[in-house]
């Protein structure tokens, strides 16, 4: 397929698509909600901001965490200034939604916003009531310090949308880019964070300020070279608002991994490996290339993709690990055997585990366990169902044959799934010190 092909198509696989109803729907209803209350006012749904991803147009499928301002009349400012004022004007809101959504269980404050999780859409919507000023920012309540802070999400609107004209479009669509990497690799990074780092981008160089899809390959290269020479820092300064933006975990390990992998894209143009190098970017939303759809195949293509059963929002981290055993040695570490250049030989047992999760129960766990290579194929067993834990957390295995196997696991909350990693299992002939 040709590069303008295959991005075309990934960027339309990445758009939010008829989600986008749902979500103007239940805005809508939140917002009347609320103005029943505020301003005696029905069927009004004014007095709203929609921000974050969504606010800010570089939202993609999937998209799970819906932010929304709603606008307090200014009138009733003297009213919530006091200590307590925060937690009121929260739980006055929380108390409107409760009586909104009934059934809805997950109507809950969360220091700055009050949380309506919707579990017929598989997405949640942040409340934050605020007082609107003079200069176009908010004031919004923090139950945690018992005042009320600053906000400037028009500024960061306005800076994406400075960015996204005079880059024509590409801003936004590499931003949509960036995050199906995010929820392909499981990286732990903000939307916030994502838009800076791509607006920094831009703010270096005009190399891709007017280029076309057929571009795109080398622009996302030269993206993630950017990325992985990021020095590490704890936050950055929002476009727009020049406001702190923290730094979940450290992404230029896999930025690295992935300014690779369009290396080797890029030297297979034209070809179906290269179709299947951008995938391990940018996920399923990457076409196949047409030919390696028609090929006869000798085995049974059984692989599954968590995307296809649940929304992937990444916004948490997950490390998993994998004890390896045999009668009459000592267990080791996967990790530390690929880490020193040691041999992972057939026939050994394999416990794979959640070794870190930044993620709150109560949340479920999936795994995908997928065989790569001719024996793989030849034995008809490339497996790749996602499937469950042998017992909590925890994946016993069995590495029966050589190939390059990979393990992968979700965490799935509130049917999303906020984290996922994944671990390279190379098996090694047993008679033999080559690699498959």
């Amino acid at each position: 397929m040709k590069t303008s092909e295959i991005f075309d198509t990934l960027l339309a696989n990445l758009k939010v698509g008829d989600t986008a109803t749902a979500i103007a729907a239940r805005r809508d209803e939140i917002t009347k909600a609320l103005n029943k209350d505020f301003r005696s006012k029905d069927a009004c749904t004014d007095y709203r901001l929609m921000v974050g991803s969504f606010g800010r147009h570089t939202a993609i499928k999937g998209v799970s965490d819906l932010d929304m301002i709603f606008i307090i009349p200014p009138e009733l400012r003297p009213d919530y200034e006091s200590d307590s004022g925060p937690r009121r004007i929260l739980e006055r809101v929380r108390g409107d939604l409760k009586a909104r959504y009934p059934k809805t269980e997950d109507v809950r404050v969360d220091q700055c916003v009050v949380r309506v999780q919707f579990t017929s859409n598989a997405f949640k919507f942040e409340v934050q009531p605020a007082f609107e000023n003079e200069d176009g920012s908010f004031d919004y309540p923090d139950t945690k310090s018992g005042s009320w802070k600053v906000t400037k999400p028009r500024q960061e609107i306005a800076a994406t949308k400075d960015c996204n004209t005079h880059t024509s479009t590409n801003m936004r669509h590499l931003a949509r880019m960036v995050r199906a990497w995010k929820n392909t690799n499981g990286v732990s990074m903000s939307g916030l964070l994502i838009d800076t780092l791509v607006y920094n981008f831009f703010a270096q160089t005009d190399a891709y300020d007017s280029v076309g899809t057929g571009s795109f390959d080398v622009m996302a290269r030269d993206f993630f070279a950017f990325l992985k020479e990021e020095s590490e820092k704890v936050y950055y300064l929002a476009l727009g608002s020049r406001q702190r933006v923290n730094v979940k975990a450290k992404f230029q390990p896999k930025a690295t991994k992935a300014y690779n992998r369009c290396v080797e894209a890029i030297s297979q143009e034209g070809k179906a490996a290269a179709n299947k190098k951008w995938r391990e970017v940018f996920g399923t939303s990457v076409p196949l290339a047409t030919t390696a759809a028609k090929e006869a195949k000798s085995y049974r293509d059984t692989e599954e993709f968590i995307e296809n059963l649940f929304p992937v929002d990444i916004s948490e981290s997950l490390t998993i690990d994998c004890e390896v055993t045999q009668d009459g040695w000592r267990p080791t570490r996967l990790r530390e055997m690929l880490r020193t250049g040691a041999l992972l030989r057939a026939d050994k047992s394999l416990k794979f585990w959640v070794a870190a999760c930044s993620v709150g129960g109560p949340f479920e766990v999936r795994w995908k366990v997928l065989n790569r290579g001719l024996e793989a194929e030849r034995r008809d067993k490339i497996r790749g169902q996602i499937v469950k834990s042998t017992k909590s957390n925890t994946r016993v295995e069995h590495s029966d044959f050589k190939g390059e196997h990979v393990v992968e696991c979700y965490v799935i909350k509130d049917g999303i799934v906020v984290a996922r990693d994944r671990i390279d299992v190379p098996i090694y002939d047993s008679r033999t010190a080559s690699a498959p």
